[in-house]
């Protein structure tokens, strides 16, 4: 499913985000930086060990912080770190809105123009897949309103179930547009 806000195509595919050509892929970090399950695994495994010995020069970030390294062996140019909240944490929804806008701000600010997340925080972090689509989606499309040099935005949601939650969300939120 694809639509475009301003000049700026947005678009939910499902499959492993690992396997995307965007400039830049979005990993669904922890604190530390710690490449480990989930996502993060499969940045590693076929990212190649770089990534993580950048992440470690990096030393971590708070949640709702972002961060970039080069991509490795990944055919993204580049990762951003983008650390979501544990569901149940305090103020968990700002956590999420923050973790993806300072994400889509670090792609404009290195000049990326495609990025591709994931349903962050959804995994072993517990946080609904609902409320996830709605707020990454409605701070995405909010962000694209404004002035960006991004050309594509990319949600690439591993599972059907999930790719249907988003695809739900998108619809409602672009009826209401």
């Amino acid at each position: 499913m694809k639509i475009k806000v301003n000049k700026t195509i947005l678009e939910l595919t499902q499959g492993d985000i690992t396997d995307l050509e965007t400039d830049v892929i979005v990993n669904a970090a922890n604190t530390a930086l710690t490449l480990g399950g989930g996502v993060a695994g499969a940045i590693r495994r076929k990212g190649g060990p770089k990534i993580q010995e950048e992440c470690n020069k990096i030393g971590g970030t708070h949640v709702g912080g972002a961060v970039i390294t080069t991509g490795g062996n990944l055919k993204a140019k580049y990762v951003i770190h983008a650390v979501g909240p544990r569901h149940g944490e305090e103020h968990e929804d700002a956590k999420l809105k923050d973790a993806t806008l300072n994400s889509l701000i670090l792609a404009d600010k290195n000049n990326l123009k495609t990025i591709a997340f994931p349903a962050i925080s959804t995994g072993i972090f517990g946080f609904p897949k609902n409320r996830c689509a709605t707020i990454m989606l409605s701070t995405t499309i909010a962000y694209l309103e404004g002035p960006t040099k991004l050309e594509k935005v990319v949600f690439c949601l591993y599972d059907q179930n999930t790719f249907e939650i988003f695809k739900h969300t998108l619809q409602s939120l672009t009826q209401k547009r």
